[in-house]
């Protein structure tokens, strides 16, 4: 599997196969190690302070190959207005435009509303946004969204305790072929370690193969990276440049996967 940037579907956009996300604090130097190592994606929340910090540091001098995915929250009780927190974002990064905007947290078609899609189509005319969409928990909404073109973008789970969306989702995609975004390649780290069922001479996977595993399918433009440290970073991109897994290491994931899910089913 090449590093080599990638078409992010139809959106004009080019992306590595692995983007970052600084969820678990991984530091500075690591987004920097990142840039270094060939990432271009870079994924933050807007109280992601460590991911904010950097890129308002790298983006003067390298805006142009820097691709930026923030977003707008649904809140269990309510939501953020779209454009307000669009606005705070290019604030926050000190940016003129957002490469992929996203509708983050969606659980059920209600939620992703007209008002919504009306504001992010409008920023994107307006030249805010590049690339809008959802990630969403829905993988049959995600699928009709898919099919219908209502979206250029979006962000969903898949890993191997989780494969619905190769029925569901990834089915739907050729028609107008948005960007798709992967995260919890490691299942929120149950793929490394054993379920209760399994003898402790069963091997565990290395978070390499689980996001090994992700970009196997075609379907998945980027894998987001969690790590928690720079070396995690790096042993995560080592194993992506092995390119995708063979027939007996899938096979492994996925009955490896199949495990892990009777054990842990629920999952947002």
């Amino acid at each position: 599997m090449s590093f080599d940037l990638r078409p992010f579907g139809t959106t004009g956009i080019q992306v590595s196969p692995l983007g970052l996300s600084a969820s678990y604090l991984p530091g500075k130097r690591t987004v920097y190690a990142a840039i270094e190592e060939g990432i271009n994606l870079f994924f933050a929340y807007g109280l992601d302070m460590q991911m904010v910090g950097a890129m308002r540091e790298v983006m003067p001098s390298h805006r142009g190959q820097i691709v930026l995915v923030t977003g707008a929250y649904n809140y269990i009780w309510m939501a953020q207005d779209v454009r307000k927190a669009c606005e705070k974002r290019l604030r926050q990064f000190k940016t003129d435009y957002i490469d992929v905007f996203l509708f983050l947290g969606v659980m059920k078609p209600g939620q992703y509303t007209e008002k919504v899609q009306e504001d992010l189509r409008k920023l994107k005319e307006e030249g805010k946004i590049r690339a809008y969409g959802l990630s969403c928990h829905d993988r049959k909404f995600l699928g009709t969204l898919a099919a219908s073109g209502g979206v250029s973008a979006m962000m969903m789970r898949y890993n191997a305790a989780h494969t619905g969306a190769e029925k569901d989702i990834f089915p739907h995609l050729a028609a107008h072929n948005p960007g798709v975004i992967s995260y919890t390649a490691t299942r929120w780290s149950y793929l490394l370690r054993r379920a209760r069922s399994m003898p402790k001479t069963t091997r565990v996977p290395s978070a390499g193969e689980c996001y090994r595993f992700v970009l196997s399918d075609p379907h998945v433009h980027v894998a987001l990276t969690a790590p928690r440290n720079e070396r995690q970073l790096r042993e995560n991109i080592a194993a992506v440049r092995k390119g995708p897994l063979d027939g007996d290491d899938m096979a492994f994931m996925r009955g490896f996967g199949e495990e892990v899910y009777k054990h842990k089913r629920w999952f947002m």
